[in-house]
């Protein structure tokens, strides 16, 4: 810690601490355009100057004769700042002056109007009038980077943001300024597509309304909308959004900071693909039963009402459960089916299974950050698990973490490797024997080298890498789906330990996990899908899930559809599986009810309502509750979701952490006490 002195207020801040943070601990505030915490200062815009000086032995300051970049200058023993003074308000007018020169007025129809940088410091610090009267210059407007991103040249300050975000933090580096002085402009590489899976990034961090989103302009002005906190379920991460909705309906998503899981980044699945889930005209918004060779809306009460009527209960019951549930959808209609139903057979997974290994969860996505190596094994974890990959990029850019990948196709973290195993397609078990022997200090066998296609020049980079102290290895679930794929995950737990976490990739998978949406006994996804369509199976229940989507086996799904007697199908929106169904009955999504959803790393985040439900859509807690009661099962019932958790936590003290009143700010991790404490034992189920 050095001291320093800031508008004539003694403060002590860390060494090397940049002015422009050091400002804001006494509740000041520094203009900034091209700034951005979490990328490299490079002082390109010049809007942060300040007045600098040194305390000298008499007690007197010595300032420099020239203003300083707030934002690349470090604090140093003694350094004495001046925030604002008559010449530092001139220096900023005349910086937004010339960044005003060719700046189109057009605020009143940008679609950044209302939550501009450049907008707000104008009115802040700029000149009161404009002695600019000649031509400005005209560029292209509203040019598509991108499906999702448009740039709008005449608007762009040179900032650099963008361009310094491809390529510090998603490392893709495919934004670049091309050209020089006034024809300076950020453009991809030969004017491809901007096809970065974290493009909607740039749109947030962009100080002006140059890079704008696709799908959000001219939809609404910010004044009109209203923003809610929420939790991304598209993907498994639990990245933090806020939901800027307007009307009942969603405008767009926008990152919400949390330091633990996704700092404030998002990728496009989560930006851009809750709108088109959300707003989709083919949300399900009442129960409805087939009548012929169609369909009859009907009430909840009469949907039950069949149901009932048609005998099934017990083994001749299966259940396929989709990842979009809440913690407490998933309880509740585990209690359903197993306690009121009598059936073991529910299942939430996909793929093929060789064995009852579902998961170890033991690296948080922020720990990454601190270890020295790190393997991402058998998959690509930027299209996978972009939170982690993310904060796997930033282990090596700014940690100099070294990275091996293993894995059998391409991915996004071979550019930044130090070592790649290229392994062939089919032998993730050869392969994860090799990783394994490189953790336990072996040399790997010649037949698991020559079974698995791995350079021995490439094991041997390696090798080198994983010498270091503290190491994770890391894999996505989908692993398991593939053959050879459990042992691969079995193999590399024992050989990582503590260290080893194999990461749910769809949604709330991991909380389906902990939950036990799992064949206790009973038949899995594919061993339903083939009594079904073997006649064995006389009821079948499809809950948020469409395997004639999302089952790899589109030809057994179309046979178990067609042979299964009875078919429900509770779904968000209209399906193709729904034109099979006996009884079709709307769930609501997660951001029309209250609950809670476990991320990859096992953290419980909870989500308020933010819209309203459509139609006579309910969550699905209390669709399989009220199918308790209609069972006359005894005991009270729940009457709200936080009631729901209290069970869990009964019965999964796991659990115990993540009361609804425990969860704000950064949730609460599965295994780990409130105060941050060292996670638990490893989640295997």
């Amino acid at each position: 810690m050095v001291e320093i002195t800031i508008d004539g207020i003694d403060l002590e801040v860390p060494v090397g601490e940049m002015i422009v943070e050091s400002v804001k601990r006494i509740g000041l505030e520094i203009p900034i355009f091209c700034y951005h915490p979490r990328l490299k200062p490079v002082g390109m815009c010049r809007m942060c100057l300040v007045e600098v000086g040194f305390k000298q032995e008499d007690g007197s300051a010595r300032m420099m004769p020239k203003p300083q970049a707030a934002c690349t200058l470090p604090a140093g023993k003694g350094m004495v700042i001046k925030s604002t003074s008559e010449q530092i308000e001139k220096d900023r007018q005349g910086v937004l002056e010339f960044l005003l020169i060719n700046h189109p007025l057009d605020c009143p129809i940008c679609d950044r109007g209302g939550e501009c940088p450049l907008q707000n410091n104008t009115l802040a610090y700029g000149p009161g009038n404009s002695r600019y009267i000649e031509t400005k210059r005209h560029l292209p407007k509203a040019v598509p980077l991108s499906k999702y991103v448009t740039l709008d040249l005449e608007r762009c300050i040179q900032c650099g943001r963008c361009v310094r975000f491809t390529e510090e933090i998603s490392g893709d580096a495919q934004l670049a300024f091309r050209f020089r002085g006034a024809e300076m402009q950020p453009s991809t590489f030969q004017l491809t597509d901007f096809d970065s899976k974290f493009s909607g990034n740039v749109i947030e961090i962009c100080p002006v309304g140059a890079l704008t989103s696709s799908t959000y302009r001219f939809r609404a002005r910010p004044w009109d909308l209203e923003t809610s906190p929420g939790i991304c379920t598209v993907t498994s991460c639990g990245t933090n959004i806020w939901f800027d909705h307007r009307g009942g309906k969603l405008a767009r998503i926008n990152g919400r900071t949390n330091e633990a899981v996704n700092e404030e980044w998002t990728c496009d699945k989560t930006k851009f693909g809750h709108a088109e889930i959300y707003n989709s005209p083919k949300r399900m918004k009442s129960c409805h039963k087939r009548s012929g060779d169609g369909f009859e809306a009907i009430s909840w009460s009469d949907a039950w009402k069949t149901i009932q009527d048609s005998g099934r209960a017990g083994s001749d019951v299966g259940v396929i459960a989709g990842t979009g549930l809440s913690n407490e959808g998933f309880y509740s209609l585990k209690k359903f089916f197993n306690q009121s139903v009598g059936t073991q057979n529910v299942d939430h997974r996909v793929g093929g299974f060789e064995g009852d290994f579902t998961g170890t969860v033991n690296v948080r996505i922020a720990d990454l950050e601190d270890r020295d190596a790190i393997v991402i094994f058998g998959g690509d974890a930027a299209e996978k698990l972009p939170m982690t990959y993310l904060r796997t990029r930033k282990a090596w850019f700014n940690n100099g973490t070294k990275v091996i990948v293993a894995s059998p196709v391409e991915t996004g973290a071979d550019s930044f490797a130090h070592a790649v195993l290229r392994y062939s397609e089919g032998a993730d078990s050869a392969a994860a024997a090799v990783v394994a022997a490189l953790l336990k200090g072996a040399k790997p066998t010649d037949a698991d080298l020559k079974s698995s296609g791995i350079s021995p020049s490439s094991v041997d980079l390696a090798a080198e890498a994983l010498k270091a102290e503290s190491r994770a290895v890391i894999a996505p679930k989908t692993l398991t789906e593939r053959t050879g794929g459990v042992e691969a995950a079995q193999s590399l737990s024992a050989a990582a330990g503590a260290e080893f976490s194999l990461f749910a990739t769809r949604s709330n998978e991991q909380g389906a996990c902990e939950i036990g949406i799992l064949p206790n006994g009973g038949l899995n996804t594919k061993q339903m899908l083939e009594a079904a369509r073997d006649g064995k199976l006389k009821s079948l229940w499809l809950v948020d899930f469409d395997p004639l989507e999302e089952y790899p086996d589109v030809e057994l799904a179309e046979q178990a559809l067609e042979n299964v007697e009875f078919l429900v199908v509770a779904h968000t929106r209209e399906t193709e599986c729904a034109a099979y169904a006996s009884v079709i009955l709307p769930i609501s999504l997660p951001a029309e009810h209250d609950g809670t959803y476990t991320s990859c790393e096992r953290r419980v985040q909870r989500m308020a309502p933010v819209l309203s439900s459509v139609g006579e859509a309910k969550p699905a807690w209390r669709v399989f509750t009220e199918g308790s009661l209609r069972a006359n099962e005894s005991g009270s019932p729940a009457f709200s979701a936080a009631e729901v958790m209290e069970r869990i936590i009964e019965d999964n003290p796991e659990f115990s952490e993540a009361m609804f009143d425990n969860l704000d700010g950064e949730g609460a991790v599965l295994g780990q006490a409130a105060d941050g404490g060292q996670p638990g034992p490893e989640s295997q189920v």
